[in-house]
């Protein structure tokens, strides 16, 4: 086992370590970056097969590189994405060693940084940055009990239609990675269930405009809180098919039987929630306070973009809506798997540090730690709306980097010797 030393030391390599890494060497600041897998592996093995980007090409990149090879209005499949990456950090030669996993990080006992211990050895660094993102562990509610005739996964093990045994499918969530699955699954043949809790479900486009064109142009990504009680909202957006507005009446047209939230399950009967109806009112709520904002933005502005009247025209509620399913016996509906499409939590359990609330998260300004010489990036909010986007965690580098630059000035700095008593 070697020990190394070097400056700082980042790990993760995907969109948030391939991020930073430009910015300190821009900083020139002598790092590593350290990565488990392959760079982006999460865009490669992370994924279901048909996995698109959710916002468009010109907007979903790093200023210093587009996707040449692909129309700006297209939404690029997640193997390009990851290829991009590697693309991107081979551009400045990004110093990534890949295949060495951090097992744990502490400060040192008597003098300044960090001891990293790795499977090839350890390092000892003056700063630490977290860049692994929000998206670690997946989350599965100990809800339904194991039975026989039945799998159950989370999305992240989701990857083609024909993965799944024969039978009817449950997809619980009802934001990008639950409304796609449950698309691509009722198009494949299957019968779907599709469990939809509380959601936003912005506009695709809207009046010519895609909807992350619209969040520029109305200050929505750089807005640096959400509302409260909005933290944690779900988002049903989607780039599949060339990008389409999400609308779970058309989604139940196509045969998928919308359920409420998933509440219990008991002698392979599952409850669902009666907030059906009001989880789509509210989420067409948010649609239409987006078409509200951006038609007052076209009114102020005096741009010439057509308008869009039938944008606000809903269908009639289906039936499944309107009369909602309380109860379903998995066995009766033939419901083979359930697919939990249910989100993640951070995990920083190799961090011991002193850089984290009760709850186990972050304490951090901006990415800068309370932990004098630890970081964190591509943490939801870090900064603003769009810290988690792909040319938002480029943003929240560029500051974190420049924090440790500063840092160091001030360290480094020698000056005159003087006295703290001033004399005459």
């Amino acid at each position: 086992m070697t020990t190394e030393k070097i400056d700082t030391l980042v790990v993760g390599a995907g969109q948030a370590g391939v991020a930073m890494s430009e910015h300190l060497s821009r900083n020139g600041i002598a790092h590593l970056v350290l990565e488990k897998d392959r760079i982006a592996e999460r865009w490669r093995t992370g994924r279901w097969d048909s996995l698109v980007v959710n916002g468009p090409a010109w907007h979903d990149r790093f200023p210093g590189l587009g996707f040449d090879d692909a129309d700006p209005e297209s939404f690029p499949a997640k193997d390009r994405v990851a290829r991009y990456f590697e693309q991107y950090a081979e551009k400045f030669e990004a110093p990534i060693r890949c295949g060495v996993e951090v097992l744990k990080a502490e400060r040192n006992r008597d003098t300044p940084g960090f001891i990293v211990e790795t499977s090839q050895g350890v390092i000892e660094c003056d700063n630490i940055v977290a860049a692994t993102g929000a998206f670690q562990i997946p989350v599965m509610p100990d809800l339904v009990p194991e039975r026989p005739g039945l799998t159950q996964m989370h999305s992240i093990d989701y990857r083609n239609p024909g993965q799944l045994a024969d039978g009817a499918v449950l997809v619980v969530g009802a934001g990008s990675s639950g409304v796609q699955i449950a698309e691509e699954l009722v198009r494949a043949g299957r019968r779907v269930y599709l469990s939809v809790g509380p959601h936003d479900r912005p506009p695709r486009v809207y009046r010519g405009r895609d909807y992350c064109w619209w969040l520029g142009v109305l200050g929505l990504w750089d807005i640096p809180a959400p509302r409260p009680g909005t933290e944690h909202v779900t988002i049903a957006v989607s780039g599949a098919d060339g990008g389409h507005t999400v609308d779970f009446r058309d989604l139940a047209r196509q045969g998928i039987t919308l359920v409420g939230r998933t509440t219990a399950c008991e002698d392979g009967v599952l409850t669902f929630s009666d907030d059906l109806a009001r989880n789509i009112a509210q989420g067409d709520a948010n649609y239409l306070s987006v078409l509200d904002a951006a038609d007052a933005w076209v009114a102020r502005n005096g741009a010439d973009l057509p308008e869009e009247p039938e944008a606000r025209i809903f269908a009639a509620d289906p039936e499944c809506v309107t009369n909602p399913l309380a109860f379903l016996d998995l066995a009766e509906a033939g419901i083979t798997t359930i697919i939990w499409a249910t989100g993640y939590r951070r995990d920083y359990s190799w961090m011991k540090v002193d850089a984290f609330d009760e709850k186990g998260e972050p304490r951090h300004q901006r990415g800068v730690s309370t932990e004098p010489g630890v970081y964190f990036l591509g943490l939801p909010w870090q900064s603003r709306r769009g810290s988690t986007f792909i040319w938002g965690v480029w943003h929240d580098a560029r500051h974190v980097a420049d924090q440790i630059a500063i840092q160091r000035s001030y360290r480094d700095y020698v000056g005159p010797a003087r006295s703290s008593r001033q004399t005459a």
